[in-house]
């Protein structure tokens, strides 16, 4: 997984979802309007890229999330910092990811207010079954399924 700055944060957008539903009409429009101009067809393939870039946005949030989940768990009295160190996520987009884990309940906690740490650290019992069976890389957050494995069969980082 490939991460850029603020991908998660900055990376998903109705607009853009919106904007691509825009180009699909005006594409369609333009093949039903005069069939065979070639610009329905410029039209509708720059909505089809947009679409399945905004796909790929989605696809990796989750990703991000289950390793920064799994980044908390492993040190619970990790600060964002740390956690920003580690797997070279934005801080902007750590505080996101946190949020949205506080609010799907899969991340209970609070965070020291001198120290930045993160304290009374508690995963739902669902959670907690599921980490015990599998482990997460540490590069891309793919949950590792054999407890033999020494590099990750997605990414192939070295666990």
């Amino acid at each position: 997984m490939k991460y850029e700055r603020n991908q998660y944060s900055e990376g998903f957008s109705i607009c853009t979802l919106i904007i691509a539903g825009a180009f699909f009409y005006w594409g369609i429009t333009t093949l039903m309007d005069n069939w065979g101009s070639w610009w329905g067809f410029i039209l509708i393939g720059i909505g089809a890229a947009i679409l399945v870039s905004q796909i790929y946005a989605i696809t990796n949030r989750s990703k991000l999330r289950n390793l920064v989940l799994a980044e908390f768990q492993d040190n619970p009295e990790a600060k964002v910092e740390d956690v920003s160190r580690v797997t070279g996520i934005s801080r902007k987009d750590i505080h996101s990811i946190i949020l949205d884990l506080k609010a799907n309940g899969q991340l209970r906690g609070k965070f020291n207010t001198t120290t930045g740490q993160i304290k009374h650290l508690s995963i739902p019992e669902k959670e907690a079954v599921s980490e015990e069976r599998a482990k997460y890389c540490a590069n891309c957050g793919t949950p590792r399924t054999k407890d033999a494995a020494q590099y990750c069969s997605y990414c192939g980082a070295e666990i």
